[in-house]
C-alpha cells in the first residue's frame, strides 16, 4: 500500500515507530502538499466570487493559471511522499548487498552511490516545487478571499516547513556522495531556495498577522 493511501492516523503511527521510513523526507512532502492544498482552497473560495469578477482580466487569468498550476504541484508532492521512502529503502537494500569478494564490494559501493543520488534528488525536487509555490502566494494574498487570509499564512508556513525539511534531507545525503562538483552546486542551490523561501514565508505571515490584527 502507498503511504498516501494510509489514513492520517496510520501515517502518524508509522512515523511514531522504530521503522526508519517514512521519515523526514516523506513528512516534508506531506507538509508541502498540505500548504499547497490550502492555497488551492483559497483559490476555490475566491474565483467564483463577484469581487473576483471585478478584477481586471489579466489578474483573473493569472490567478486561475496559478490555481491550476498548484493543482499539479499537489499531485507531484503526493507522488514524492512515496518516492522518498522508496529511495531510502533502496539505500538500505544496497547496504545489505554481499561484500565478501572485491567484485561484490565494488558492486555494493556503486549501488550505494546510485541509491544515494536518488535519495538526494527526491527531496531536491520537493524543495524546488515548494519554493516555486511559496514565492507565488502573494498573488492570492493580495487578491484572494480575505475571509480565508489566515489559510494563506498557514499554507506559507507549511510550504516553508516542507522546503526546509527537504533541504535537510538533501544535505544529509549529499554528505555521503563523492562527487564534489555535484555537492557544491546542489548545496548552493538549496541554500538559495531556503533563503528565498524563508524570507517570503516570513513576509507573507507577517502581512497576514497585520491584516487580521
Amino acid at each position: 500500500m502507498k503511504l498516501i493511501d494510509l489514513t492520517v492516523h496510520e501515517f502518524i503511527r508509522d512515523l511514531d515507530s522504530p521503522k526508519p521510513a517514512p521519515g523526514g523526507g516523506s513528512s516534508s512532502a506531506v507538509a508541502a502538499a498540505m500548504g499547497a492544498a490550502l492555497s488551492r482552497m483559497v483559490g476555490h473560495l475566491t474565483i467564483p466570487k463577484k469581487k473576483f469578477k471585478k478584477l481586471d482580466t489579466e489578474t483573473q487569468e493569472e490567478i486561475i493559471a496559478l490555481h491550476e498550476k498548484i493543482k499539479d504541484e499537489v499531485r507531484r508532492f503526493l507522488d514524492l511522499v512515496d518516492d522518498d521512502t522508496r529511495a531510502f529503502n533502496e539505500i538500505m537494500s544496497a547496504f545489505k548487498m554481499p561484500k565478501d569478494t572485491e567484485r561484490e564490494k565494488d558492486e555494493r559501493k556503486k549501488a550505494i552511490e546510485k541509491a544515494t543520488y536518488k535519495a538526494t534528488e527526491v527531496p531536491l525536487r520537493i524543495a524546488r516545487i515548494a519554493h516555486g509555490v511559496l514565492i507565488r502566494l502573494r498573488l492570492l494574498l493580495e487578491h484572494g478571499n480575505q475571509n480565508a487570509i489566515s489559510d494563506i499564512g498557514v499554507g506559507a508556513l507549511m510550504l516553508h516547513a516542507g522546503l526546509e525539511g527537504a533541504v535537510l534531507n538533501v544535505k544529509i545525503n549529499l554528505a555521503s556522495l563523492k562527487d564534489e562538483d555535484f555537492k557544491e552546486k546542489t548545496t548552493e542551490e538549496v541554500d538559495r531556495l531556503l533563503q528565498e523561501g524563508a524570507e517570503e514565508s516570513r513576509r507573507l505571515v507577517e502581512e497576514v498577522h497585520g491584516r487580521i490584527g
